[in-house]
């Protein structure tokens, strides 16, 4: 500390505002709490400004495209003539889209009497930080602190991200020219949903994988639609095969991969995108002079209140190991919130539900068939084939399954999977029923509205008991 430096003061500052620091900080100042929220960038992160937003938005751009094709088979013809997508123009909507989100986070801190405060923190010792904001330096001392760092793409040493040739997750959502041939490294979500989107939109995708299947974490059920669309829309899927090195010459990129056998060979494109996973961003956070305890891996190890070793330091979201979303994220923030308000909360909770936005969609949450047997239990699996939905068929959208998870004496629902069209919106309610400890009957017995999309889980219930209507009772 520098003599007759200016320390100011504060209940909790929180280091990051992403989904689970902008909401924690939120919900500190509901409680009556002084909060400082510091952000080196803009608010909501790499979720709201690089990540799930403005992915979903070129997906969502992606799926309306593709499907001006199908207009003609149920009776709507377009004018002649090419019909055209415009990254620059996608690009503006892209940003209107995140500034109006950005405006209501701000807003919304404001009005909860969040202070904001732009720069780069690191902590000084285990109750200060030092906040470097466009060449000043200033110091706060808190009662609390909640690390919401999140984290960044893990890029191989090997390669060089140049934002021009090779490009990770944030370079590929800048871009206002479409390319024209794109390889991705990483057929893990990240990888597939942008991938898939971007074959949408015309541009030549190879996926290079190094595990045996893309999607390794998904059961085959549910991804076989995936994979026969990706092949449909001319997706080149390489699995076992790894990337040794890439090369760029005459502006194109030349991958050289090579299989698990040994067979060797190169992958061109105008683009490469790194897609394999990503890293905590704890590095540069001065978590020794906290006496912060990290991981092998660099994550910061908490309890089921988001503390850390130190009890008046808690973290949240990417920078924690878990599965990395936004959603797990803001509950982690609103309970570390609450825990410092004095309140009775917990992340006690095993029931995150996941979504993948590739086409169709796939979502889950609570346990697999495999995993439920792996335990121990012995269960009952209920499921109804999209393409039995009347909603779905009306659509032109009946690819996918839904799936429901049964312990078989006591029929307490262990998990709902799927995939097909709106499964990420679909999931809620499986969500809420293993939340309540529903049995697999509070489904079959609940009227669903018709027609629509969710009574494809009144089917799967009542399958499971083996009393479905729509498709024939094993």
């Amino acid at each position: 500390m520098v003599v007759g430096e200016v320390v100011i003061e504060t209940d909790i500052v929180v280091i990051g505002g992403g989904p689970g620091g902008y909401a924690a900080a939120i919900r500190l100042g509901q409680l009556g709490k002084s909060v400082v929220l510091v952000e080196k960038e803009e608010l909501g992160g790499v979720c709201l400004n690089r990540g799930c937003i403005p992915s979903k938005a070129l997906i969502h751009a992606a799926g309306e495209y593709a499907k001006l094709s199908r207009l003609a088979g149920i009776g709507i013809t377009l004018p002649q003539g090419d019909i055209q997508f415009s990254l620059t123009a996608w690009q503006k909507h892209k940003q209107e889209i995140i500034g109006q989100l950005n405006r209501g986070v701000r807003q919304l801190c404001e009005k909860n009497g969040v202070t904001i405060v732009c720069g780069q923190a690191v902590f000084l010792s285990s109750d200060r930080i030092g906040v470097e904001t466009g060449g000043d330096f200033e110091t706060y001392r808190f009662e609390q602190a909640i690390i919401a760092s999140g984290s960044r793409p893990m890029i191989p040493s090997f390669l060089s991200v140049d934002g021009t040739h090779i490009l990770d997750s944030t370079d590929i959502l800048a871009l206002t020219e479409m390319p024209a041939s794109v390889a991705i490294i990483g057929g893990g979500y990240i990888g597939m949903e942008l991938g898939m989107a971007l074959a949408r939109l015309g541009c030549q995708v190879e996926i290079v994988e190094a595990e045996e299947d893309v999607l390794p974490q998904v059961a085959s059920t549910f991804k076989k639609d995936v994979l026969r669309h990706a092949k449909q829309v001319g997706i080149h899927i390489h699995t076992g095969t790894r990337v040794e090195n890439a090369v760029i010459e005459n502006g194109r990129v030349q991958l050289h991969v090579k299989t698990m056998p040994g067979n060797a060979y190169t992958i061109e494109s105008e683009k490469v995108l790194v897609t394999i996973g990503r890293v905590p961003h704890t590095e540069d956070l001065g978590l020794v002079q906290a006496g912060v305890q990290t991981d092998e891996r660099g994550y910061i190890l908490v309890d089921e209140q988001c503390r850390t070793n130190q009890p008046h330091i808690f973290a949240i979201g990417d920078c924690t190991p878990g599965p990395a979303l936004a959603h797990r994220a803001s509950k982690q923030g609103i309970v570390a919130a609450e825990v410092i308000g004095g309140l009775p909360s917990a992340v006690d909770s095993s029931f995150i539900p996941y979504v993948i936005f590739t086409e169709p969609q796939i979502a889950g949450v609570g346990l697999t068939r495999e995993e439920a047997e792996q335990r121990g239990y012995v269960v009952k699996v209920g499921q109804f084939p999209v393409r039995a939905n009347g909603r779905a068929l009306a659509t032109g959208e009946a690819e996918g399954i839904a799936e429901v998870i049964v312990e078989a004496d006591s029929h307490l629902l262990l998990g709902f999977h799927m995939s097909g069209p709106d499964a990420s919106n679909l999931i809620g309610e499986g969500v809420l029923a293993l939340e309540m400890g529903a049995r697999v009957e509070d489904i079959a017995l609940t009227i669903h509205p018709h027609p629509t999309l969710s009574e494809v889980w009144l089917e799967a219930a009542c399958a499971a008991l083996g009393h479905a209507i729509h498709i024939v009772n094993k």
